[in-house]
């Protein structure tokens, strides 16, 4: 049996947020989440950058660290690591098969896909002894599936912006609510940036929770031997992920890494934090690809926010290089939910090229819609095609300005980047 097929069953619950059935199926499998004291990563976006720093730098000082992120690009072994490798499928199907039998057991509230496999996560790791794990949220975070009281050793709100507002609510108060959820009493909370409309909201909570709190600022790039470095508080490291964003992603990550030193993590000494900063690796977030002898950008981007800070890179990088022609070939599919008006105004510009694509086995945006909406968004397009997948709009890509330097970008949805790294992974 596959962990598809494992999985199977519960996909039809969809999104059904509460703590309820997660803690009674952990309580089933033994509390298996008492044993695994870890850090807890929520935010719009940044979290999974956090969580390679974080990984990262505790592997790096000889811990045994469990990594728990989401969504995949490419399978679901992707989402479970540990010292930053992938469990594996077998392992894995090990695991999920233990919770699904105690699942299955009560037909009076069955958990969710989410919840099934966040059990096998804790399980995993239990069983794995691993002595510190870094979580990361899968939606919202008061009734996330990760949320578990203890023990929690410190929170990192990484960022908020209107993502996910169907479920968590309208305005960035509301989302701030939800994500002010995974706060504990008297733990240490990080925070980087959030909206002002929204502070009040996590000075609330902290002060009810009686939280030490620290507001982190970015850290400043800097450079050294022609490579991006970044110092924070005087602390000098190199940034290893690509992007502007980075410097607060790994502002927060530094400060997290200094607090669980003052806790008693004793071998997270600045050399060993300044190594593993270093190897820090998060596939398919500005990511550089070889594709029919030509470089590609890919990129999530999936909300206004992401979307903004792509514009940021991929636009300072065009208008600043004499490599690049001055407009961008954008190849883009997007999910139905998105704010597909913000982030053409984030991304598009006058003269660029916008090949529209389905995100495969989701439900997509409409295309013909798309493409009425770029148009009417960003009239100077140079031009805006439908495709049947993105593997085709590529290969027209290659062909217009084939002499040229041009910037090509694979965005949209994380979703279409793991289906395009899955393909090209098999054709390799």
């Amino acid at each position: 049996m596959n962990i598809d097929t494992l999985l199977e069953p519960y996909r039809t619950s969809g999104v059904n947020l509460g703590l309820d059935r997660i803690h009674n199926l952990l309580q089933k499998l033994g509390n298996p989440q008492a044993k695994v004291p870890y850090v807890h990563v929520g935010g719009t976006n940044g979290k999974g950058s956090v969580c390679a720093y974080l990984s990262s730098v505790l592997a790096e000082a000889g811990y045994k660290v469990g990594r728990h992120t989401s969504p995949h690009l490419i399978d679901w072994t992707e989402r479970v690591c540990v010292n930053n490798v992938a469990i594996d499928n077998d392992t894995l199907t090990d695991v999920l098969q233990q919770v699904t039998t105690i699942a299955k057991a009560d037909s009076t509230d069955q958990p969710t896909l989410f919840e099934v496999f966040t059990a096998a996560v804790w399980l995993y790791f239990a069983q794995a002894e691993v002595d510190i794990a870094v979580m990361e949220v899968g939606l919202g975070g008061r009734l996330d599936a990760t949320n578990v009281p203890e023990p929690c050793l410190l929170s990192i709100i990484t960022s908020l912006s209107r993502e996910h507002w169907q479920v968590l609510g309208p305005t960035v108060v509301h989302i701030a609510r939800e994500k002010a959820g995974i706060l504990k009493a008297q733990r240490p909370v990080f925070l980087g940036n959030i909206p002002v409309e929204a502070q009040g909201v996590f000075q609330e909570r902290i002060a009810e929770l009686h939280c030490p709190d620290y507001w982190i600022a970015p850290a400043i790039a800097t450079e050294k031997n022609g490579q991006p470095w970044a110092s924070w508080q005087g602390f000098e490291y190199l940034l290893a992920l690509l992007g502007d964003f980075q410097l607060q992603n790994s502002a927060l990550a530094i400060a997290a890494l200094q607090e669980l030193q003052q806790q008693g993590w004793d071998k997270l000494t600045p050399e060993i934090i300044q190594r593993g900063m270093a190897k820090a690796v998060w596939p398919g977030r500005l990511q550089w690809v070889d594709y029919n002898r030509q470089k590609i950008l890919l990129d999530g981007a999936h909300n206004p926010a992401a979307a903004a800070a792509l514009a940021d890179y991929t636009h300072y990088l065009v208008d600043h290089s004499d490599h690049y022609l001055p407009t961008i070939t954008w190849v883009m599919g997007m999910l139905s939910t998105k704010e597909h008006d913000q982030i053409f105004r984030h991304l598009l510009r006058p003269g660029d090229r916008l090949l529209l694509v389905p995100v495969p086995d989701h439900d997509s945006g409409d295309l013909p819609g798309l493409e009425r909406l770029a148009w009417q968004i960003m009239p100077e397009l140079r031009e805006v095609k439908v495709f049947d997948d993105c593997f085709t709009a590529l290969e027209n890509s290659e062909k217009i300005d084939e002499h040229s330097q041009k910037l090509t970008v694979l965005c949209g949805s994380l979703y279409l980047v793991g289906h395009f790294l899955k393909q090209l992974q098999f054709s390799q």
